[in-house]
């Protein structure tokens, strides 16, 4: 007695447009994902009733009590301000500084870094500070 063979093709998934996908995803969050920047130094903010919260700053320069100056998570003198702040501009033109400055620092030290920062070009400055009621 003879036997029917059939053809059996086991069924299978093609998972590589899939992983196309996945892996385009993957490189769009990256590529829009905005990063916390720090300066790299602890500061006490000054209080303020006005403070208000702002995004687009983007390049942030720390000033602790004893005026040193912090920028990229490492401390920089008063002369290469204007230089990192070119490069960082460079990098996000539309890119805003704010200055976290303590509130123990002297105002003639973040007067000279405003005067670098416009110096490399920059307009949009703004001073941190925390709001008292949150």
């Amino acid at each position: 007695m003879a036997r029917k063979h059939s053809k059996h093709e086991d069924a299978e998934i093609n998972i590589t447009p899939m992983l196309d996908i996945v892996f385009i995803m993957l490189i769009f969050f990256i590529v829009t994902t905005s990063f916390t920047k720090e300066t790299g130094a602890a500061i006490t903010k000054p209080e303020a009733e006005q403070a208000v919260s702002l995004r687009n700053g983007t390049i942030l320069i720390g000033v602790r009590s004893n005026d040193d100056i912090y920028m990229s998570k490492r401390q920089i003198e008063l002369r290469e301000v204007r230089s990192m702040v070119e490069r960082a501009k460079a990098e996000n033109p539309e890119g805003s500084v704010v200055i976290v400055a303590d509130k123990d620092s002297r105002i003639g030290t973040v007067t000279q870094i405003m005067d670098q920062v416009r110096l490399a070009g920059v307009e949009g400055i703004a001073i941190s500070a925390e709001n008292p009621s949150g």
